[in-house]
């Protein structure tokens, strides 16, 4: 007989967190889901999104919804056909993934597929959109970072790199403007983007403008991250496109991911793992999915004030797979 337990978390951060589209964030609100079945446990952990995003359906109710199915033996592949893609499904597909692979007696990434376990990846640090002076006083302060993430999407955005790059001219910088960007803006801007060593741009444009990228061919590879969801967004980024942000939260869970991993691949789409605000226990599936990207974004608890007992170490931005956390 199994058990679902829901837990409804708020973890405070360290400082406002901003993107371009939505009201700043004070906390990172968080799902857990435990799947209990004969001592085993399986955890899975998902991004609160509606609290940010009005328009975002309830995600807990997405996951009440499928408490009686899980609780009668619902398998992770069959819950696609009873939730979307999103946060909800993710959660609960984590937890499953787990619970299974407790049950095969087998590590997390044995059943994922892959041929060892996982290394330490080396994640991006996000920088939250502000001014520019405010930016490159943040900048200065995370300097010794190898890799910084700025958020963008705003009409003064190159000052704001130009002033990043000047207060941390040794680390390698990304961007991402989270759709907030016209086309005229990206293609005036990437001949300085590219003078200020910027290796990757991240969904620039809105949905409605994206089809401009086709036969863009730009210097500098640009990533689709809130137009990738899951495999089948695939077909509408080919030659707009160089990489794709695989993101649990959107994926629906290690289930979806994997299979996008595999064809994105396939596809030749440069890969980039990401993360929505959440704790050691939403990056340790996607540190997974990190084994085989060019770019890491999982720096979730970096930006909290505190994180899990069992925890991820991070040492800088190297980040430790912890298998006690999530996968063992």
């Amino acid at each position: 007989m199994r058990k679902m337990n829901i837990y409804v978390e708020k973890w405070p951060l360290h400082e406002p967190f901003i993107i371009s589209r939505m009201a700043p964030q004070l906390n990172g609100e968080v799902v857990v889901v435990e799947i209990e079945q004969n001592g085993l446990i399986g955890r899975g952990e998902c991004e609160r999104m509606d609290v940010f995003e009005p328009a975002y359906p309830n995600v807990v109710k997405m996951i009440e919804s499928v408490k009686t199915h899980i609780e009668s033996g619902l398998n992770r592949l069959d819950l696609r056909s009873h939730l979307p893609s999103g946060a909800a499904r993710n959660a609960v597909d984590c937890a499953l993934f787990e619970l299974e692979a407790k049950q095969a007696s087998l590590p997390a990434w044995q059943l994922a597929g892959f041929s060892g376990p996982p290394h330490p990846v080396v994640t991006v640090y996000t920088l939250s959109l502000d001014t520019a002076e405010n930016m490159a006083k943040a900048a200065e302060r995370q300097k010794h970072r190898p890799i910084l993430k700025l958020k963008l999407g705003r009409q003064d955005d190159l000052d704001k790199v130009k002033a990043v790059r000047e207060a941390a001219p040794d680390t390698r910088l990304v961007i991402d403007a989270n759709t907030g960007w016209s086309f005229s803006q990206l293609t005036s801007y990437l001949p300085e983007l590219v003078k200020l060593g910027v290796e990757m741009i991240e969904q620039p444009l809105c949905p409605e403008e994206e089809h401009l990228l086709e036969g863009l061919h730009p210097e500098i590879p640009i990533v689709a991250d809130e137009s990738c969801l899951d495999c089948s967004s695939l077909e509408a980024l080919k030659g707009r496109y160089q990489g794709v942000n695989i993101k649990l939260d959107k994926t629906g869970g290690m289930t979806e991911a994997l299979a996008l991993l595999d064809e994105a691949e396939n596809q030749g789409f440069e890969i980039m793992v990401g993360c929505m605000l959440g704790t050691s226990l939403a990056m340790a599936p996607a540190l997974l999915l990190s084994q085989k990207a060019r770019w890491v974004d999982i720096d979730g608890p970096l930006l909290l004030s505190k994180d899990r007992q069992a925890r991820m170490h991070y040492e800088g931005s190297l980040v430790h797979p912890n298998p006690s956390v999530w996968g063992e």
